[in-house]
């Protein structure tokens, strides 16, 4: 009987089904520690079928004879590529250009608010850097995007000396005036 044949009743009929012994044993491979039906899915599955054909020969036979009737589907299309167990990569840093530009942005009629983007390429914390830009200024700071920091008020000239005195790492000649722009 083919699991088409079945009507959908039968399928989700409660209690225990006719030509299947209880309790389920489940085997798990060595190397990955998921069920031996999913080790496909591993990234090393060639670690996980040399674990089955040392311990679990029959299993391994099995696993053999699946894959040789498989459909001649491409390996990569198979594989699972994201998420899993031990799969972290290290990101590797792109190479960005160092530089801090500053900018002047109107707020209302008569107020504007300084802009400074480009202080994380120097792997400064934003958070900390707001918090040191509203202390010394006495104003208000914050971290509004990805790379970018609102202080209030036009505090662009004394940025450039404040910027190279807190971070000795920072040149003067790495810090960009872009005048005034708009937000």
């Amino acid at each position: 009987m083919s699991e088409n044949s079945i009507s959908p009743a039968e399928r989700l009929k409660l209690g225990p089904r006719e030509g299947i012994t209880y309790p389920l044993m489940v085997k798990y491979c060595g190397n990955c520690s998921m069920p031996i039906e999913y080790c496909e899915y591993y990234p090393e599955y060639e670690k996980c079928k040399a674990w089955l054909e040392k311990n679990l020969p029959e299993q391994f036979e099995r696993v053999k004879l699946e894959e040789e009737t498989g459909d001649g589907v491409d390996d990569d299309k198979k594989r699972q590529k994201r998420g899993g167990k031990g799969l972290m990569k290290i990101k590797k840093k792109e190479e960005v250009t160092k530089r801090i530009t500053l900018s002047r942005a109107p707020r209302g009629k008569k107020k504007s608010v300084t802009v400074v983007t480009g202080l994380h390429t120097f792997e400064i914390d934003l958070k900390v850097a707001a918090k040191f830009f509203g202390t010394k200024f006495a104003c208000g700071s914050s971290v509004t995007g990805e790379d970018e920091i609102v202080i209030q008020g036009d505090v662009k000239d004394d940025l450039f000396d404040v910027i190279p005195d807190k971070w000795p790492e920072i040149d003067v000649d790495l810090i960009e005036d872009l005048g005034d722009q708009k937000r």
